[in-house]
């Protein structure tokens, strides 16, 4: 799909699978299995340098003073400055640490001078050059750029002016009001996106009362998440972003994406798809060669199918009418790197399809993040999956019917969720039979699986060795020393493999009394459905794990 995410975009940017730059575009140094969020010190001097070539954008101030173009950072996504302020600025700081961590963040990132700047007042701009930084008060030591430049509402504002001006400062200027001076060498690109975080908290986020009230509290929980959704959603939803609305026409087309299209496919398209029954003789197709241009072209009510092959996307795109978006049934589907910045449902991974999402983000969905059908294979790895009605939904498999999905899970942060980091939709009949499937068992020892039709065959199998095959851990793990990262872990493969045992034995019980035996199959011996071990849950309103009864 595309090469990552955004650190500084143009006015167009409430996308879904932006370029890589700025900080994100350091951490490609790193490992790949250290993923998108890290609890190591990520602001370390050497995560932030090193990278040539800037990856902003600039552009000349307005007016009639020739001044230099400076950095246009100022129209940053809200994933952006989300996740600037939780993991690297304010992280779980208190009201009244904020300027403390702050601080700490500023000197990691930050040039301590050899940089040029304009001053920027509601009076007037000013170039000047950064001398020092005194991190701890906020604020940059500078003096008058060579040769002078200013444009004020007032003409008397001569250099000796501003100069006295600047002496009556001690020569200390509040960082939010600079703007750096735009350099493309790359050297100044975390200086410029620093700043602009700063700016935008103080002007935007930071109340004078926050530090009166109670303190005992996550302030970005609290206080940052909620203002940071009010100004950058509301900036976005009502600037340059507008939907088309119906065709003038009143007619909906089909968009068929495909990098080659051959005879087979335009067969198996026009027989499983294109004339399903009931179907539209007088439905238009558009044929594209990538998706970006399909969903250009579409307008309310218009769908979008993806037919197999290798896309790019570089840079952003919105979506702002209501579309389909179908990816092929049968097809196997890979995000890396990706953004999803979801305004309504998240993604579906439908049965018999193949999806895949490595280091990627997945975010803002009024339902779950990602639902995973029954028959279906899903791999996620070293992801952010919050802010969510529910994280990850895994729909109910028991039916006869069913496939037992194929779920991994591996190195994910699940966090910030309205509802559960994962839950489980199952029937509450499932309920009743597991616990009668459990009478006359010690709930601290093990509990019972039965590996042929008779009940003199059955064995107990130890639950810490279930769970140490189910995540190919070859050490037990100990109850009282299990976080709560790692409990959430084992609560999911726990049910899981609890569920999957039980619809075995529910088949099994349908082929006795159909007269059909089959051969015994320990649960032990075979390939486990489920690997589900490293990650992370936090701040999910309802825990880390779940389940919906029906």
């Amino acid at each position: 799909m595309a090469d990552g995410l955004l650190a500084g975009g143009g006015p167009e940017s409430e996308a879904m699978a932006p370029e890589r730059t700025g900080w994100a575009a350091e951490e490609e140094r790193a490992p790949l299995e250290k993923g998108l969020f890290q609890d190591e010190d990520s602001c370390s001097d050497d995560s932030y340098h090193g990278k040539p070539g800037t990856s902003l954008q600039g552009f000349v101030p307005e007016g009639n003073t020739p001044f230099p173009e400076i950095f246009q950072t100022s129209q940053l996504l809200f994933y952006e400055r989300f996740r600037a302020y939780q993991d690297y600025i304010l992280a779980d700081c208190k009201a009244s640490e904020v300027r403390e961590f702050t601080a700490e963040f500023l000197e990691k990132v930050l040039e301590p001078s050899g940089w040029r700047a304009v001053w920027h007042t509601n009076v007037f701009k000013v170039l000047v050059e950064v001398t020092d930084v005194d991190f701890s008060a906020l604020k940059a030591v500078v003096r008058l750029a060579e040769p002078y430049l200013c444009e004020s509402q007032v003409s008397t504002f001569t250099s000796e002016c501003m100069k006295e001006l600047l002496d009556l400062k001690e020569h200390r200027l509040p960082l939010q009001e600079l703007w750096v001076v735009y350099d493309d060498s790359g050297v100044f690109d975390q200086t410029a996106l620093a700043i602009e975080h700063v700016r935008f908290f103080y002007q935007n986020i930071w109340r004078s009362w926050d530090e009166e009230e109670e303190d005992e509290y996550d302030y970005f929980v609290r206080c940052v998440e909620p203002r940071l959704r009010l100004y950058v959603f509301g900036y976005q939803k009502n600037s340059n972003i507008q939907a088309k609305g119906i065709r003038p026409s009143g007619q909906k087309v089909t968009h068929v994406v495909s990098s080659t299209m051959v005879t087979g496919l335009l067969r198996s398209l026009l027989r499983d798809r294109l004339c399903q029954e009931p179907y539209d003789e007088e439905t238009e197709i558009q044929f594209h060669r990538d998706p970006l241009s399909a969903i250009n072209a579409c307008y309310e009510g218009d769908t979008v199918i993806v037919c197999p092959g290798h896309y790019v996307v570089h840079g952003t795109f919105s979506i702002a009418d209501s579309i389909e978006l179908e990816v092929i049934h049968r097809g196997k589907t890979t995000l890396e790197n990706c953004v999803l910045q979801c305004e309504t449902t998240g993604v579906t991974v439908r049965t018999s399809a193949e999806f895949l999402m490595k280091n990627s983000d997945l975010y803002g969905a009024k339902g779950a993040g990602i639902e995973i059908y029954p028959g279906s294979k899903c791999v996620l790895s070293d992801n952010g999956i919050h802010h969510c009605k529910e994280g990850i939904l895994i729909k109910d498999f028991l039916d006869e019917h069913y496939d037992i999905p194929k779920i991994s899970m591996v190195n994910n942060i699940i966090h910030n969720n309205e509802g559960y980091g994962v839950v489980l939709v199952k029937p509450t009949i499932f309920s009743d039979l597991q616990e009668n499937a459990q009478d006359g068992i010690e709930e601290s020892k093990a509990f019972k699986i039965q590996t042929s039709g008779e009940a003199d065959a059955a064995e107990r199998v130890d639950l810490e060795e279930l769970i140490q095959c189910a995540t190919g851990k070859m050490e037990l793990y100990a109850r009282s020393d299990l976080s709560e990262q790692v409990e959430g872990n084992c609560e999911i493969i726990n049910e899981l493999v609890a569920a999957s045992t039980q619809k075995g034995q529910m088949k099994k019980k349908r082929l006795s009394e159909l007269g059909i035996t089959q051969a015994d199959d320990n649960l032990m011996s075979q390939e486990m459905f489920v690997g589900i071990v490293g990650n992370q849950f936090k701040w999910n309103g309802k825990g880390s794990f779940g389940t919906f009864l029906f």
